[in-house]
């Protein structure tokens, strides 16, 4: 399906260069002189190279319609990735190159996740929202200081580390922003 060039949103999968790539940031440009243009920050599904590109709006691109389908994380074992077909219970593999870092930080057992495919080759994976996780060490809390930011650093289970309110101590099951790692609220559990 063919967009215009200034159309390209973050998410999006284009065709560009004979490969596949997902738009990462995007930033609109109105020099001075000349038209305006779309500076698209692209990540190739495959290998994982970044790209910067330009693109005018009179532009066309072709952009790519994914199938997306349930799976539910199994294990991880040596860089691979096991997930099982939540309606069939065919499990599939997915070697490391296709899921980001950050993505595999947030993976746990059970998890359901959605993974995309382009002509029945699985190509990444997209995490829920957000996941629960517990804070395994926070600082204290100083009392009276208020001049300064409310938010203080913690460690979550998973290794990352996460700005929490000052009333989120060690042990807290906390709701986590999987895009940015960012505290949402405290786990209702």
């Amino acid at each position: 399906m063919k967009i215009n060039g200034n159309a390209i949103r973050p998410g999006m999968v284009i065709e560009h260069q004979g490969s596949l790539w997902r738009a990462v940031k995007i930033q609109h440009t109105q020099p001075g002189k000349g038209g305006a243009y779309l500076q698209v920050e692209l990540k190739d599904l495959r290998t994982g190279t970044k790209l910067n590109e330009r693109f005018r709006s009179s532009e066309a691109v072709e952009r790519v319609r994914l199938d997306q389908k349930n799976y539910q994380f199994l294990f991880a074992d040596a860089g691979m990735y096991t997930f099982m077909d939540t309606e069939t219970y065919d499990q599939i593999t997915l070697d490391s190159n296709m899921i980001d870092e950050d993505q595999a930080k947030f993976l746990q057992d059970g998890m359901t996740v959605t993974i995309d495919s382009h002509d029945g080759e699985p190509i990444g994976i997209q995490l829920p929202g957000t996941v629960v996780l517990k804070v395994v060490e926070a600082d204290a809390v100083v009392k009276r200081q208020t001049a300064s930011s409310s938010y203080k650093p913690a460690v979550l289970e998973n290794g990352l580390r996460c700005l929490v309110p000052p009333h989120i101590e060690t042990g807290t099951r906390i709701v986590v922003n999987t895009a940015d790692c960012s505290y949402v609220e405290r786990a209702k559990d």
